[in-house]
């Protein structure tokens, strides 16, 4: 059966190793449509799965990017996982 767009962003994002980030345009490239990274972050903006890790993902300019629960919230993983300082 084929995955939805949504499954395969979330397998991606799943599998991003903790102090590590990729881009939303890494992601829809991954998923083989590099133009479709606005909709890979409309996809994450949604999700309240606590086991996809959406907050590794960043803006591709290296910016923090938005996050469901806040910026601020997501700065703060991000530095106790050791991406940020």
């Amino acid at each position: 059966m084929e995955q939805t767009f949504k499954e395969k962003v979330y397998n991606i994002v799943k599998k991003i190793p903790e102090g590590k980030v990729l881009t939303y345009k890494e992601i829809a490239e991954k998923i083989g449509n590099p133009k479709s990274y606005r909709a890979v972050g409309n996809v994450l903006n949604r999700n309240n799965d606590k086991s996809i890790p959406c907050h590794r993902v960043i803006r591709s300019d290296g910016k923090i990017g938005g996050y469901n629960k806040g910026t601020f919230i997501k700065k703060q993983m991000l530095k106790k996982e050791g991406f940020l300082k």
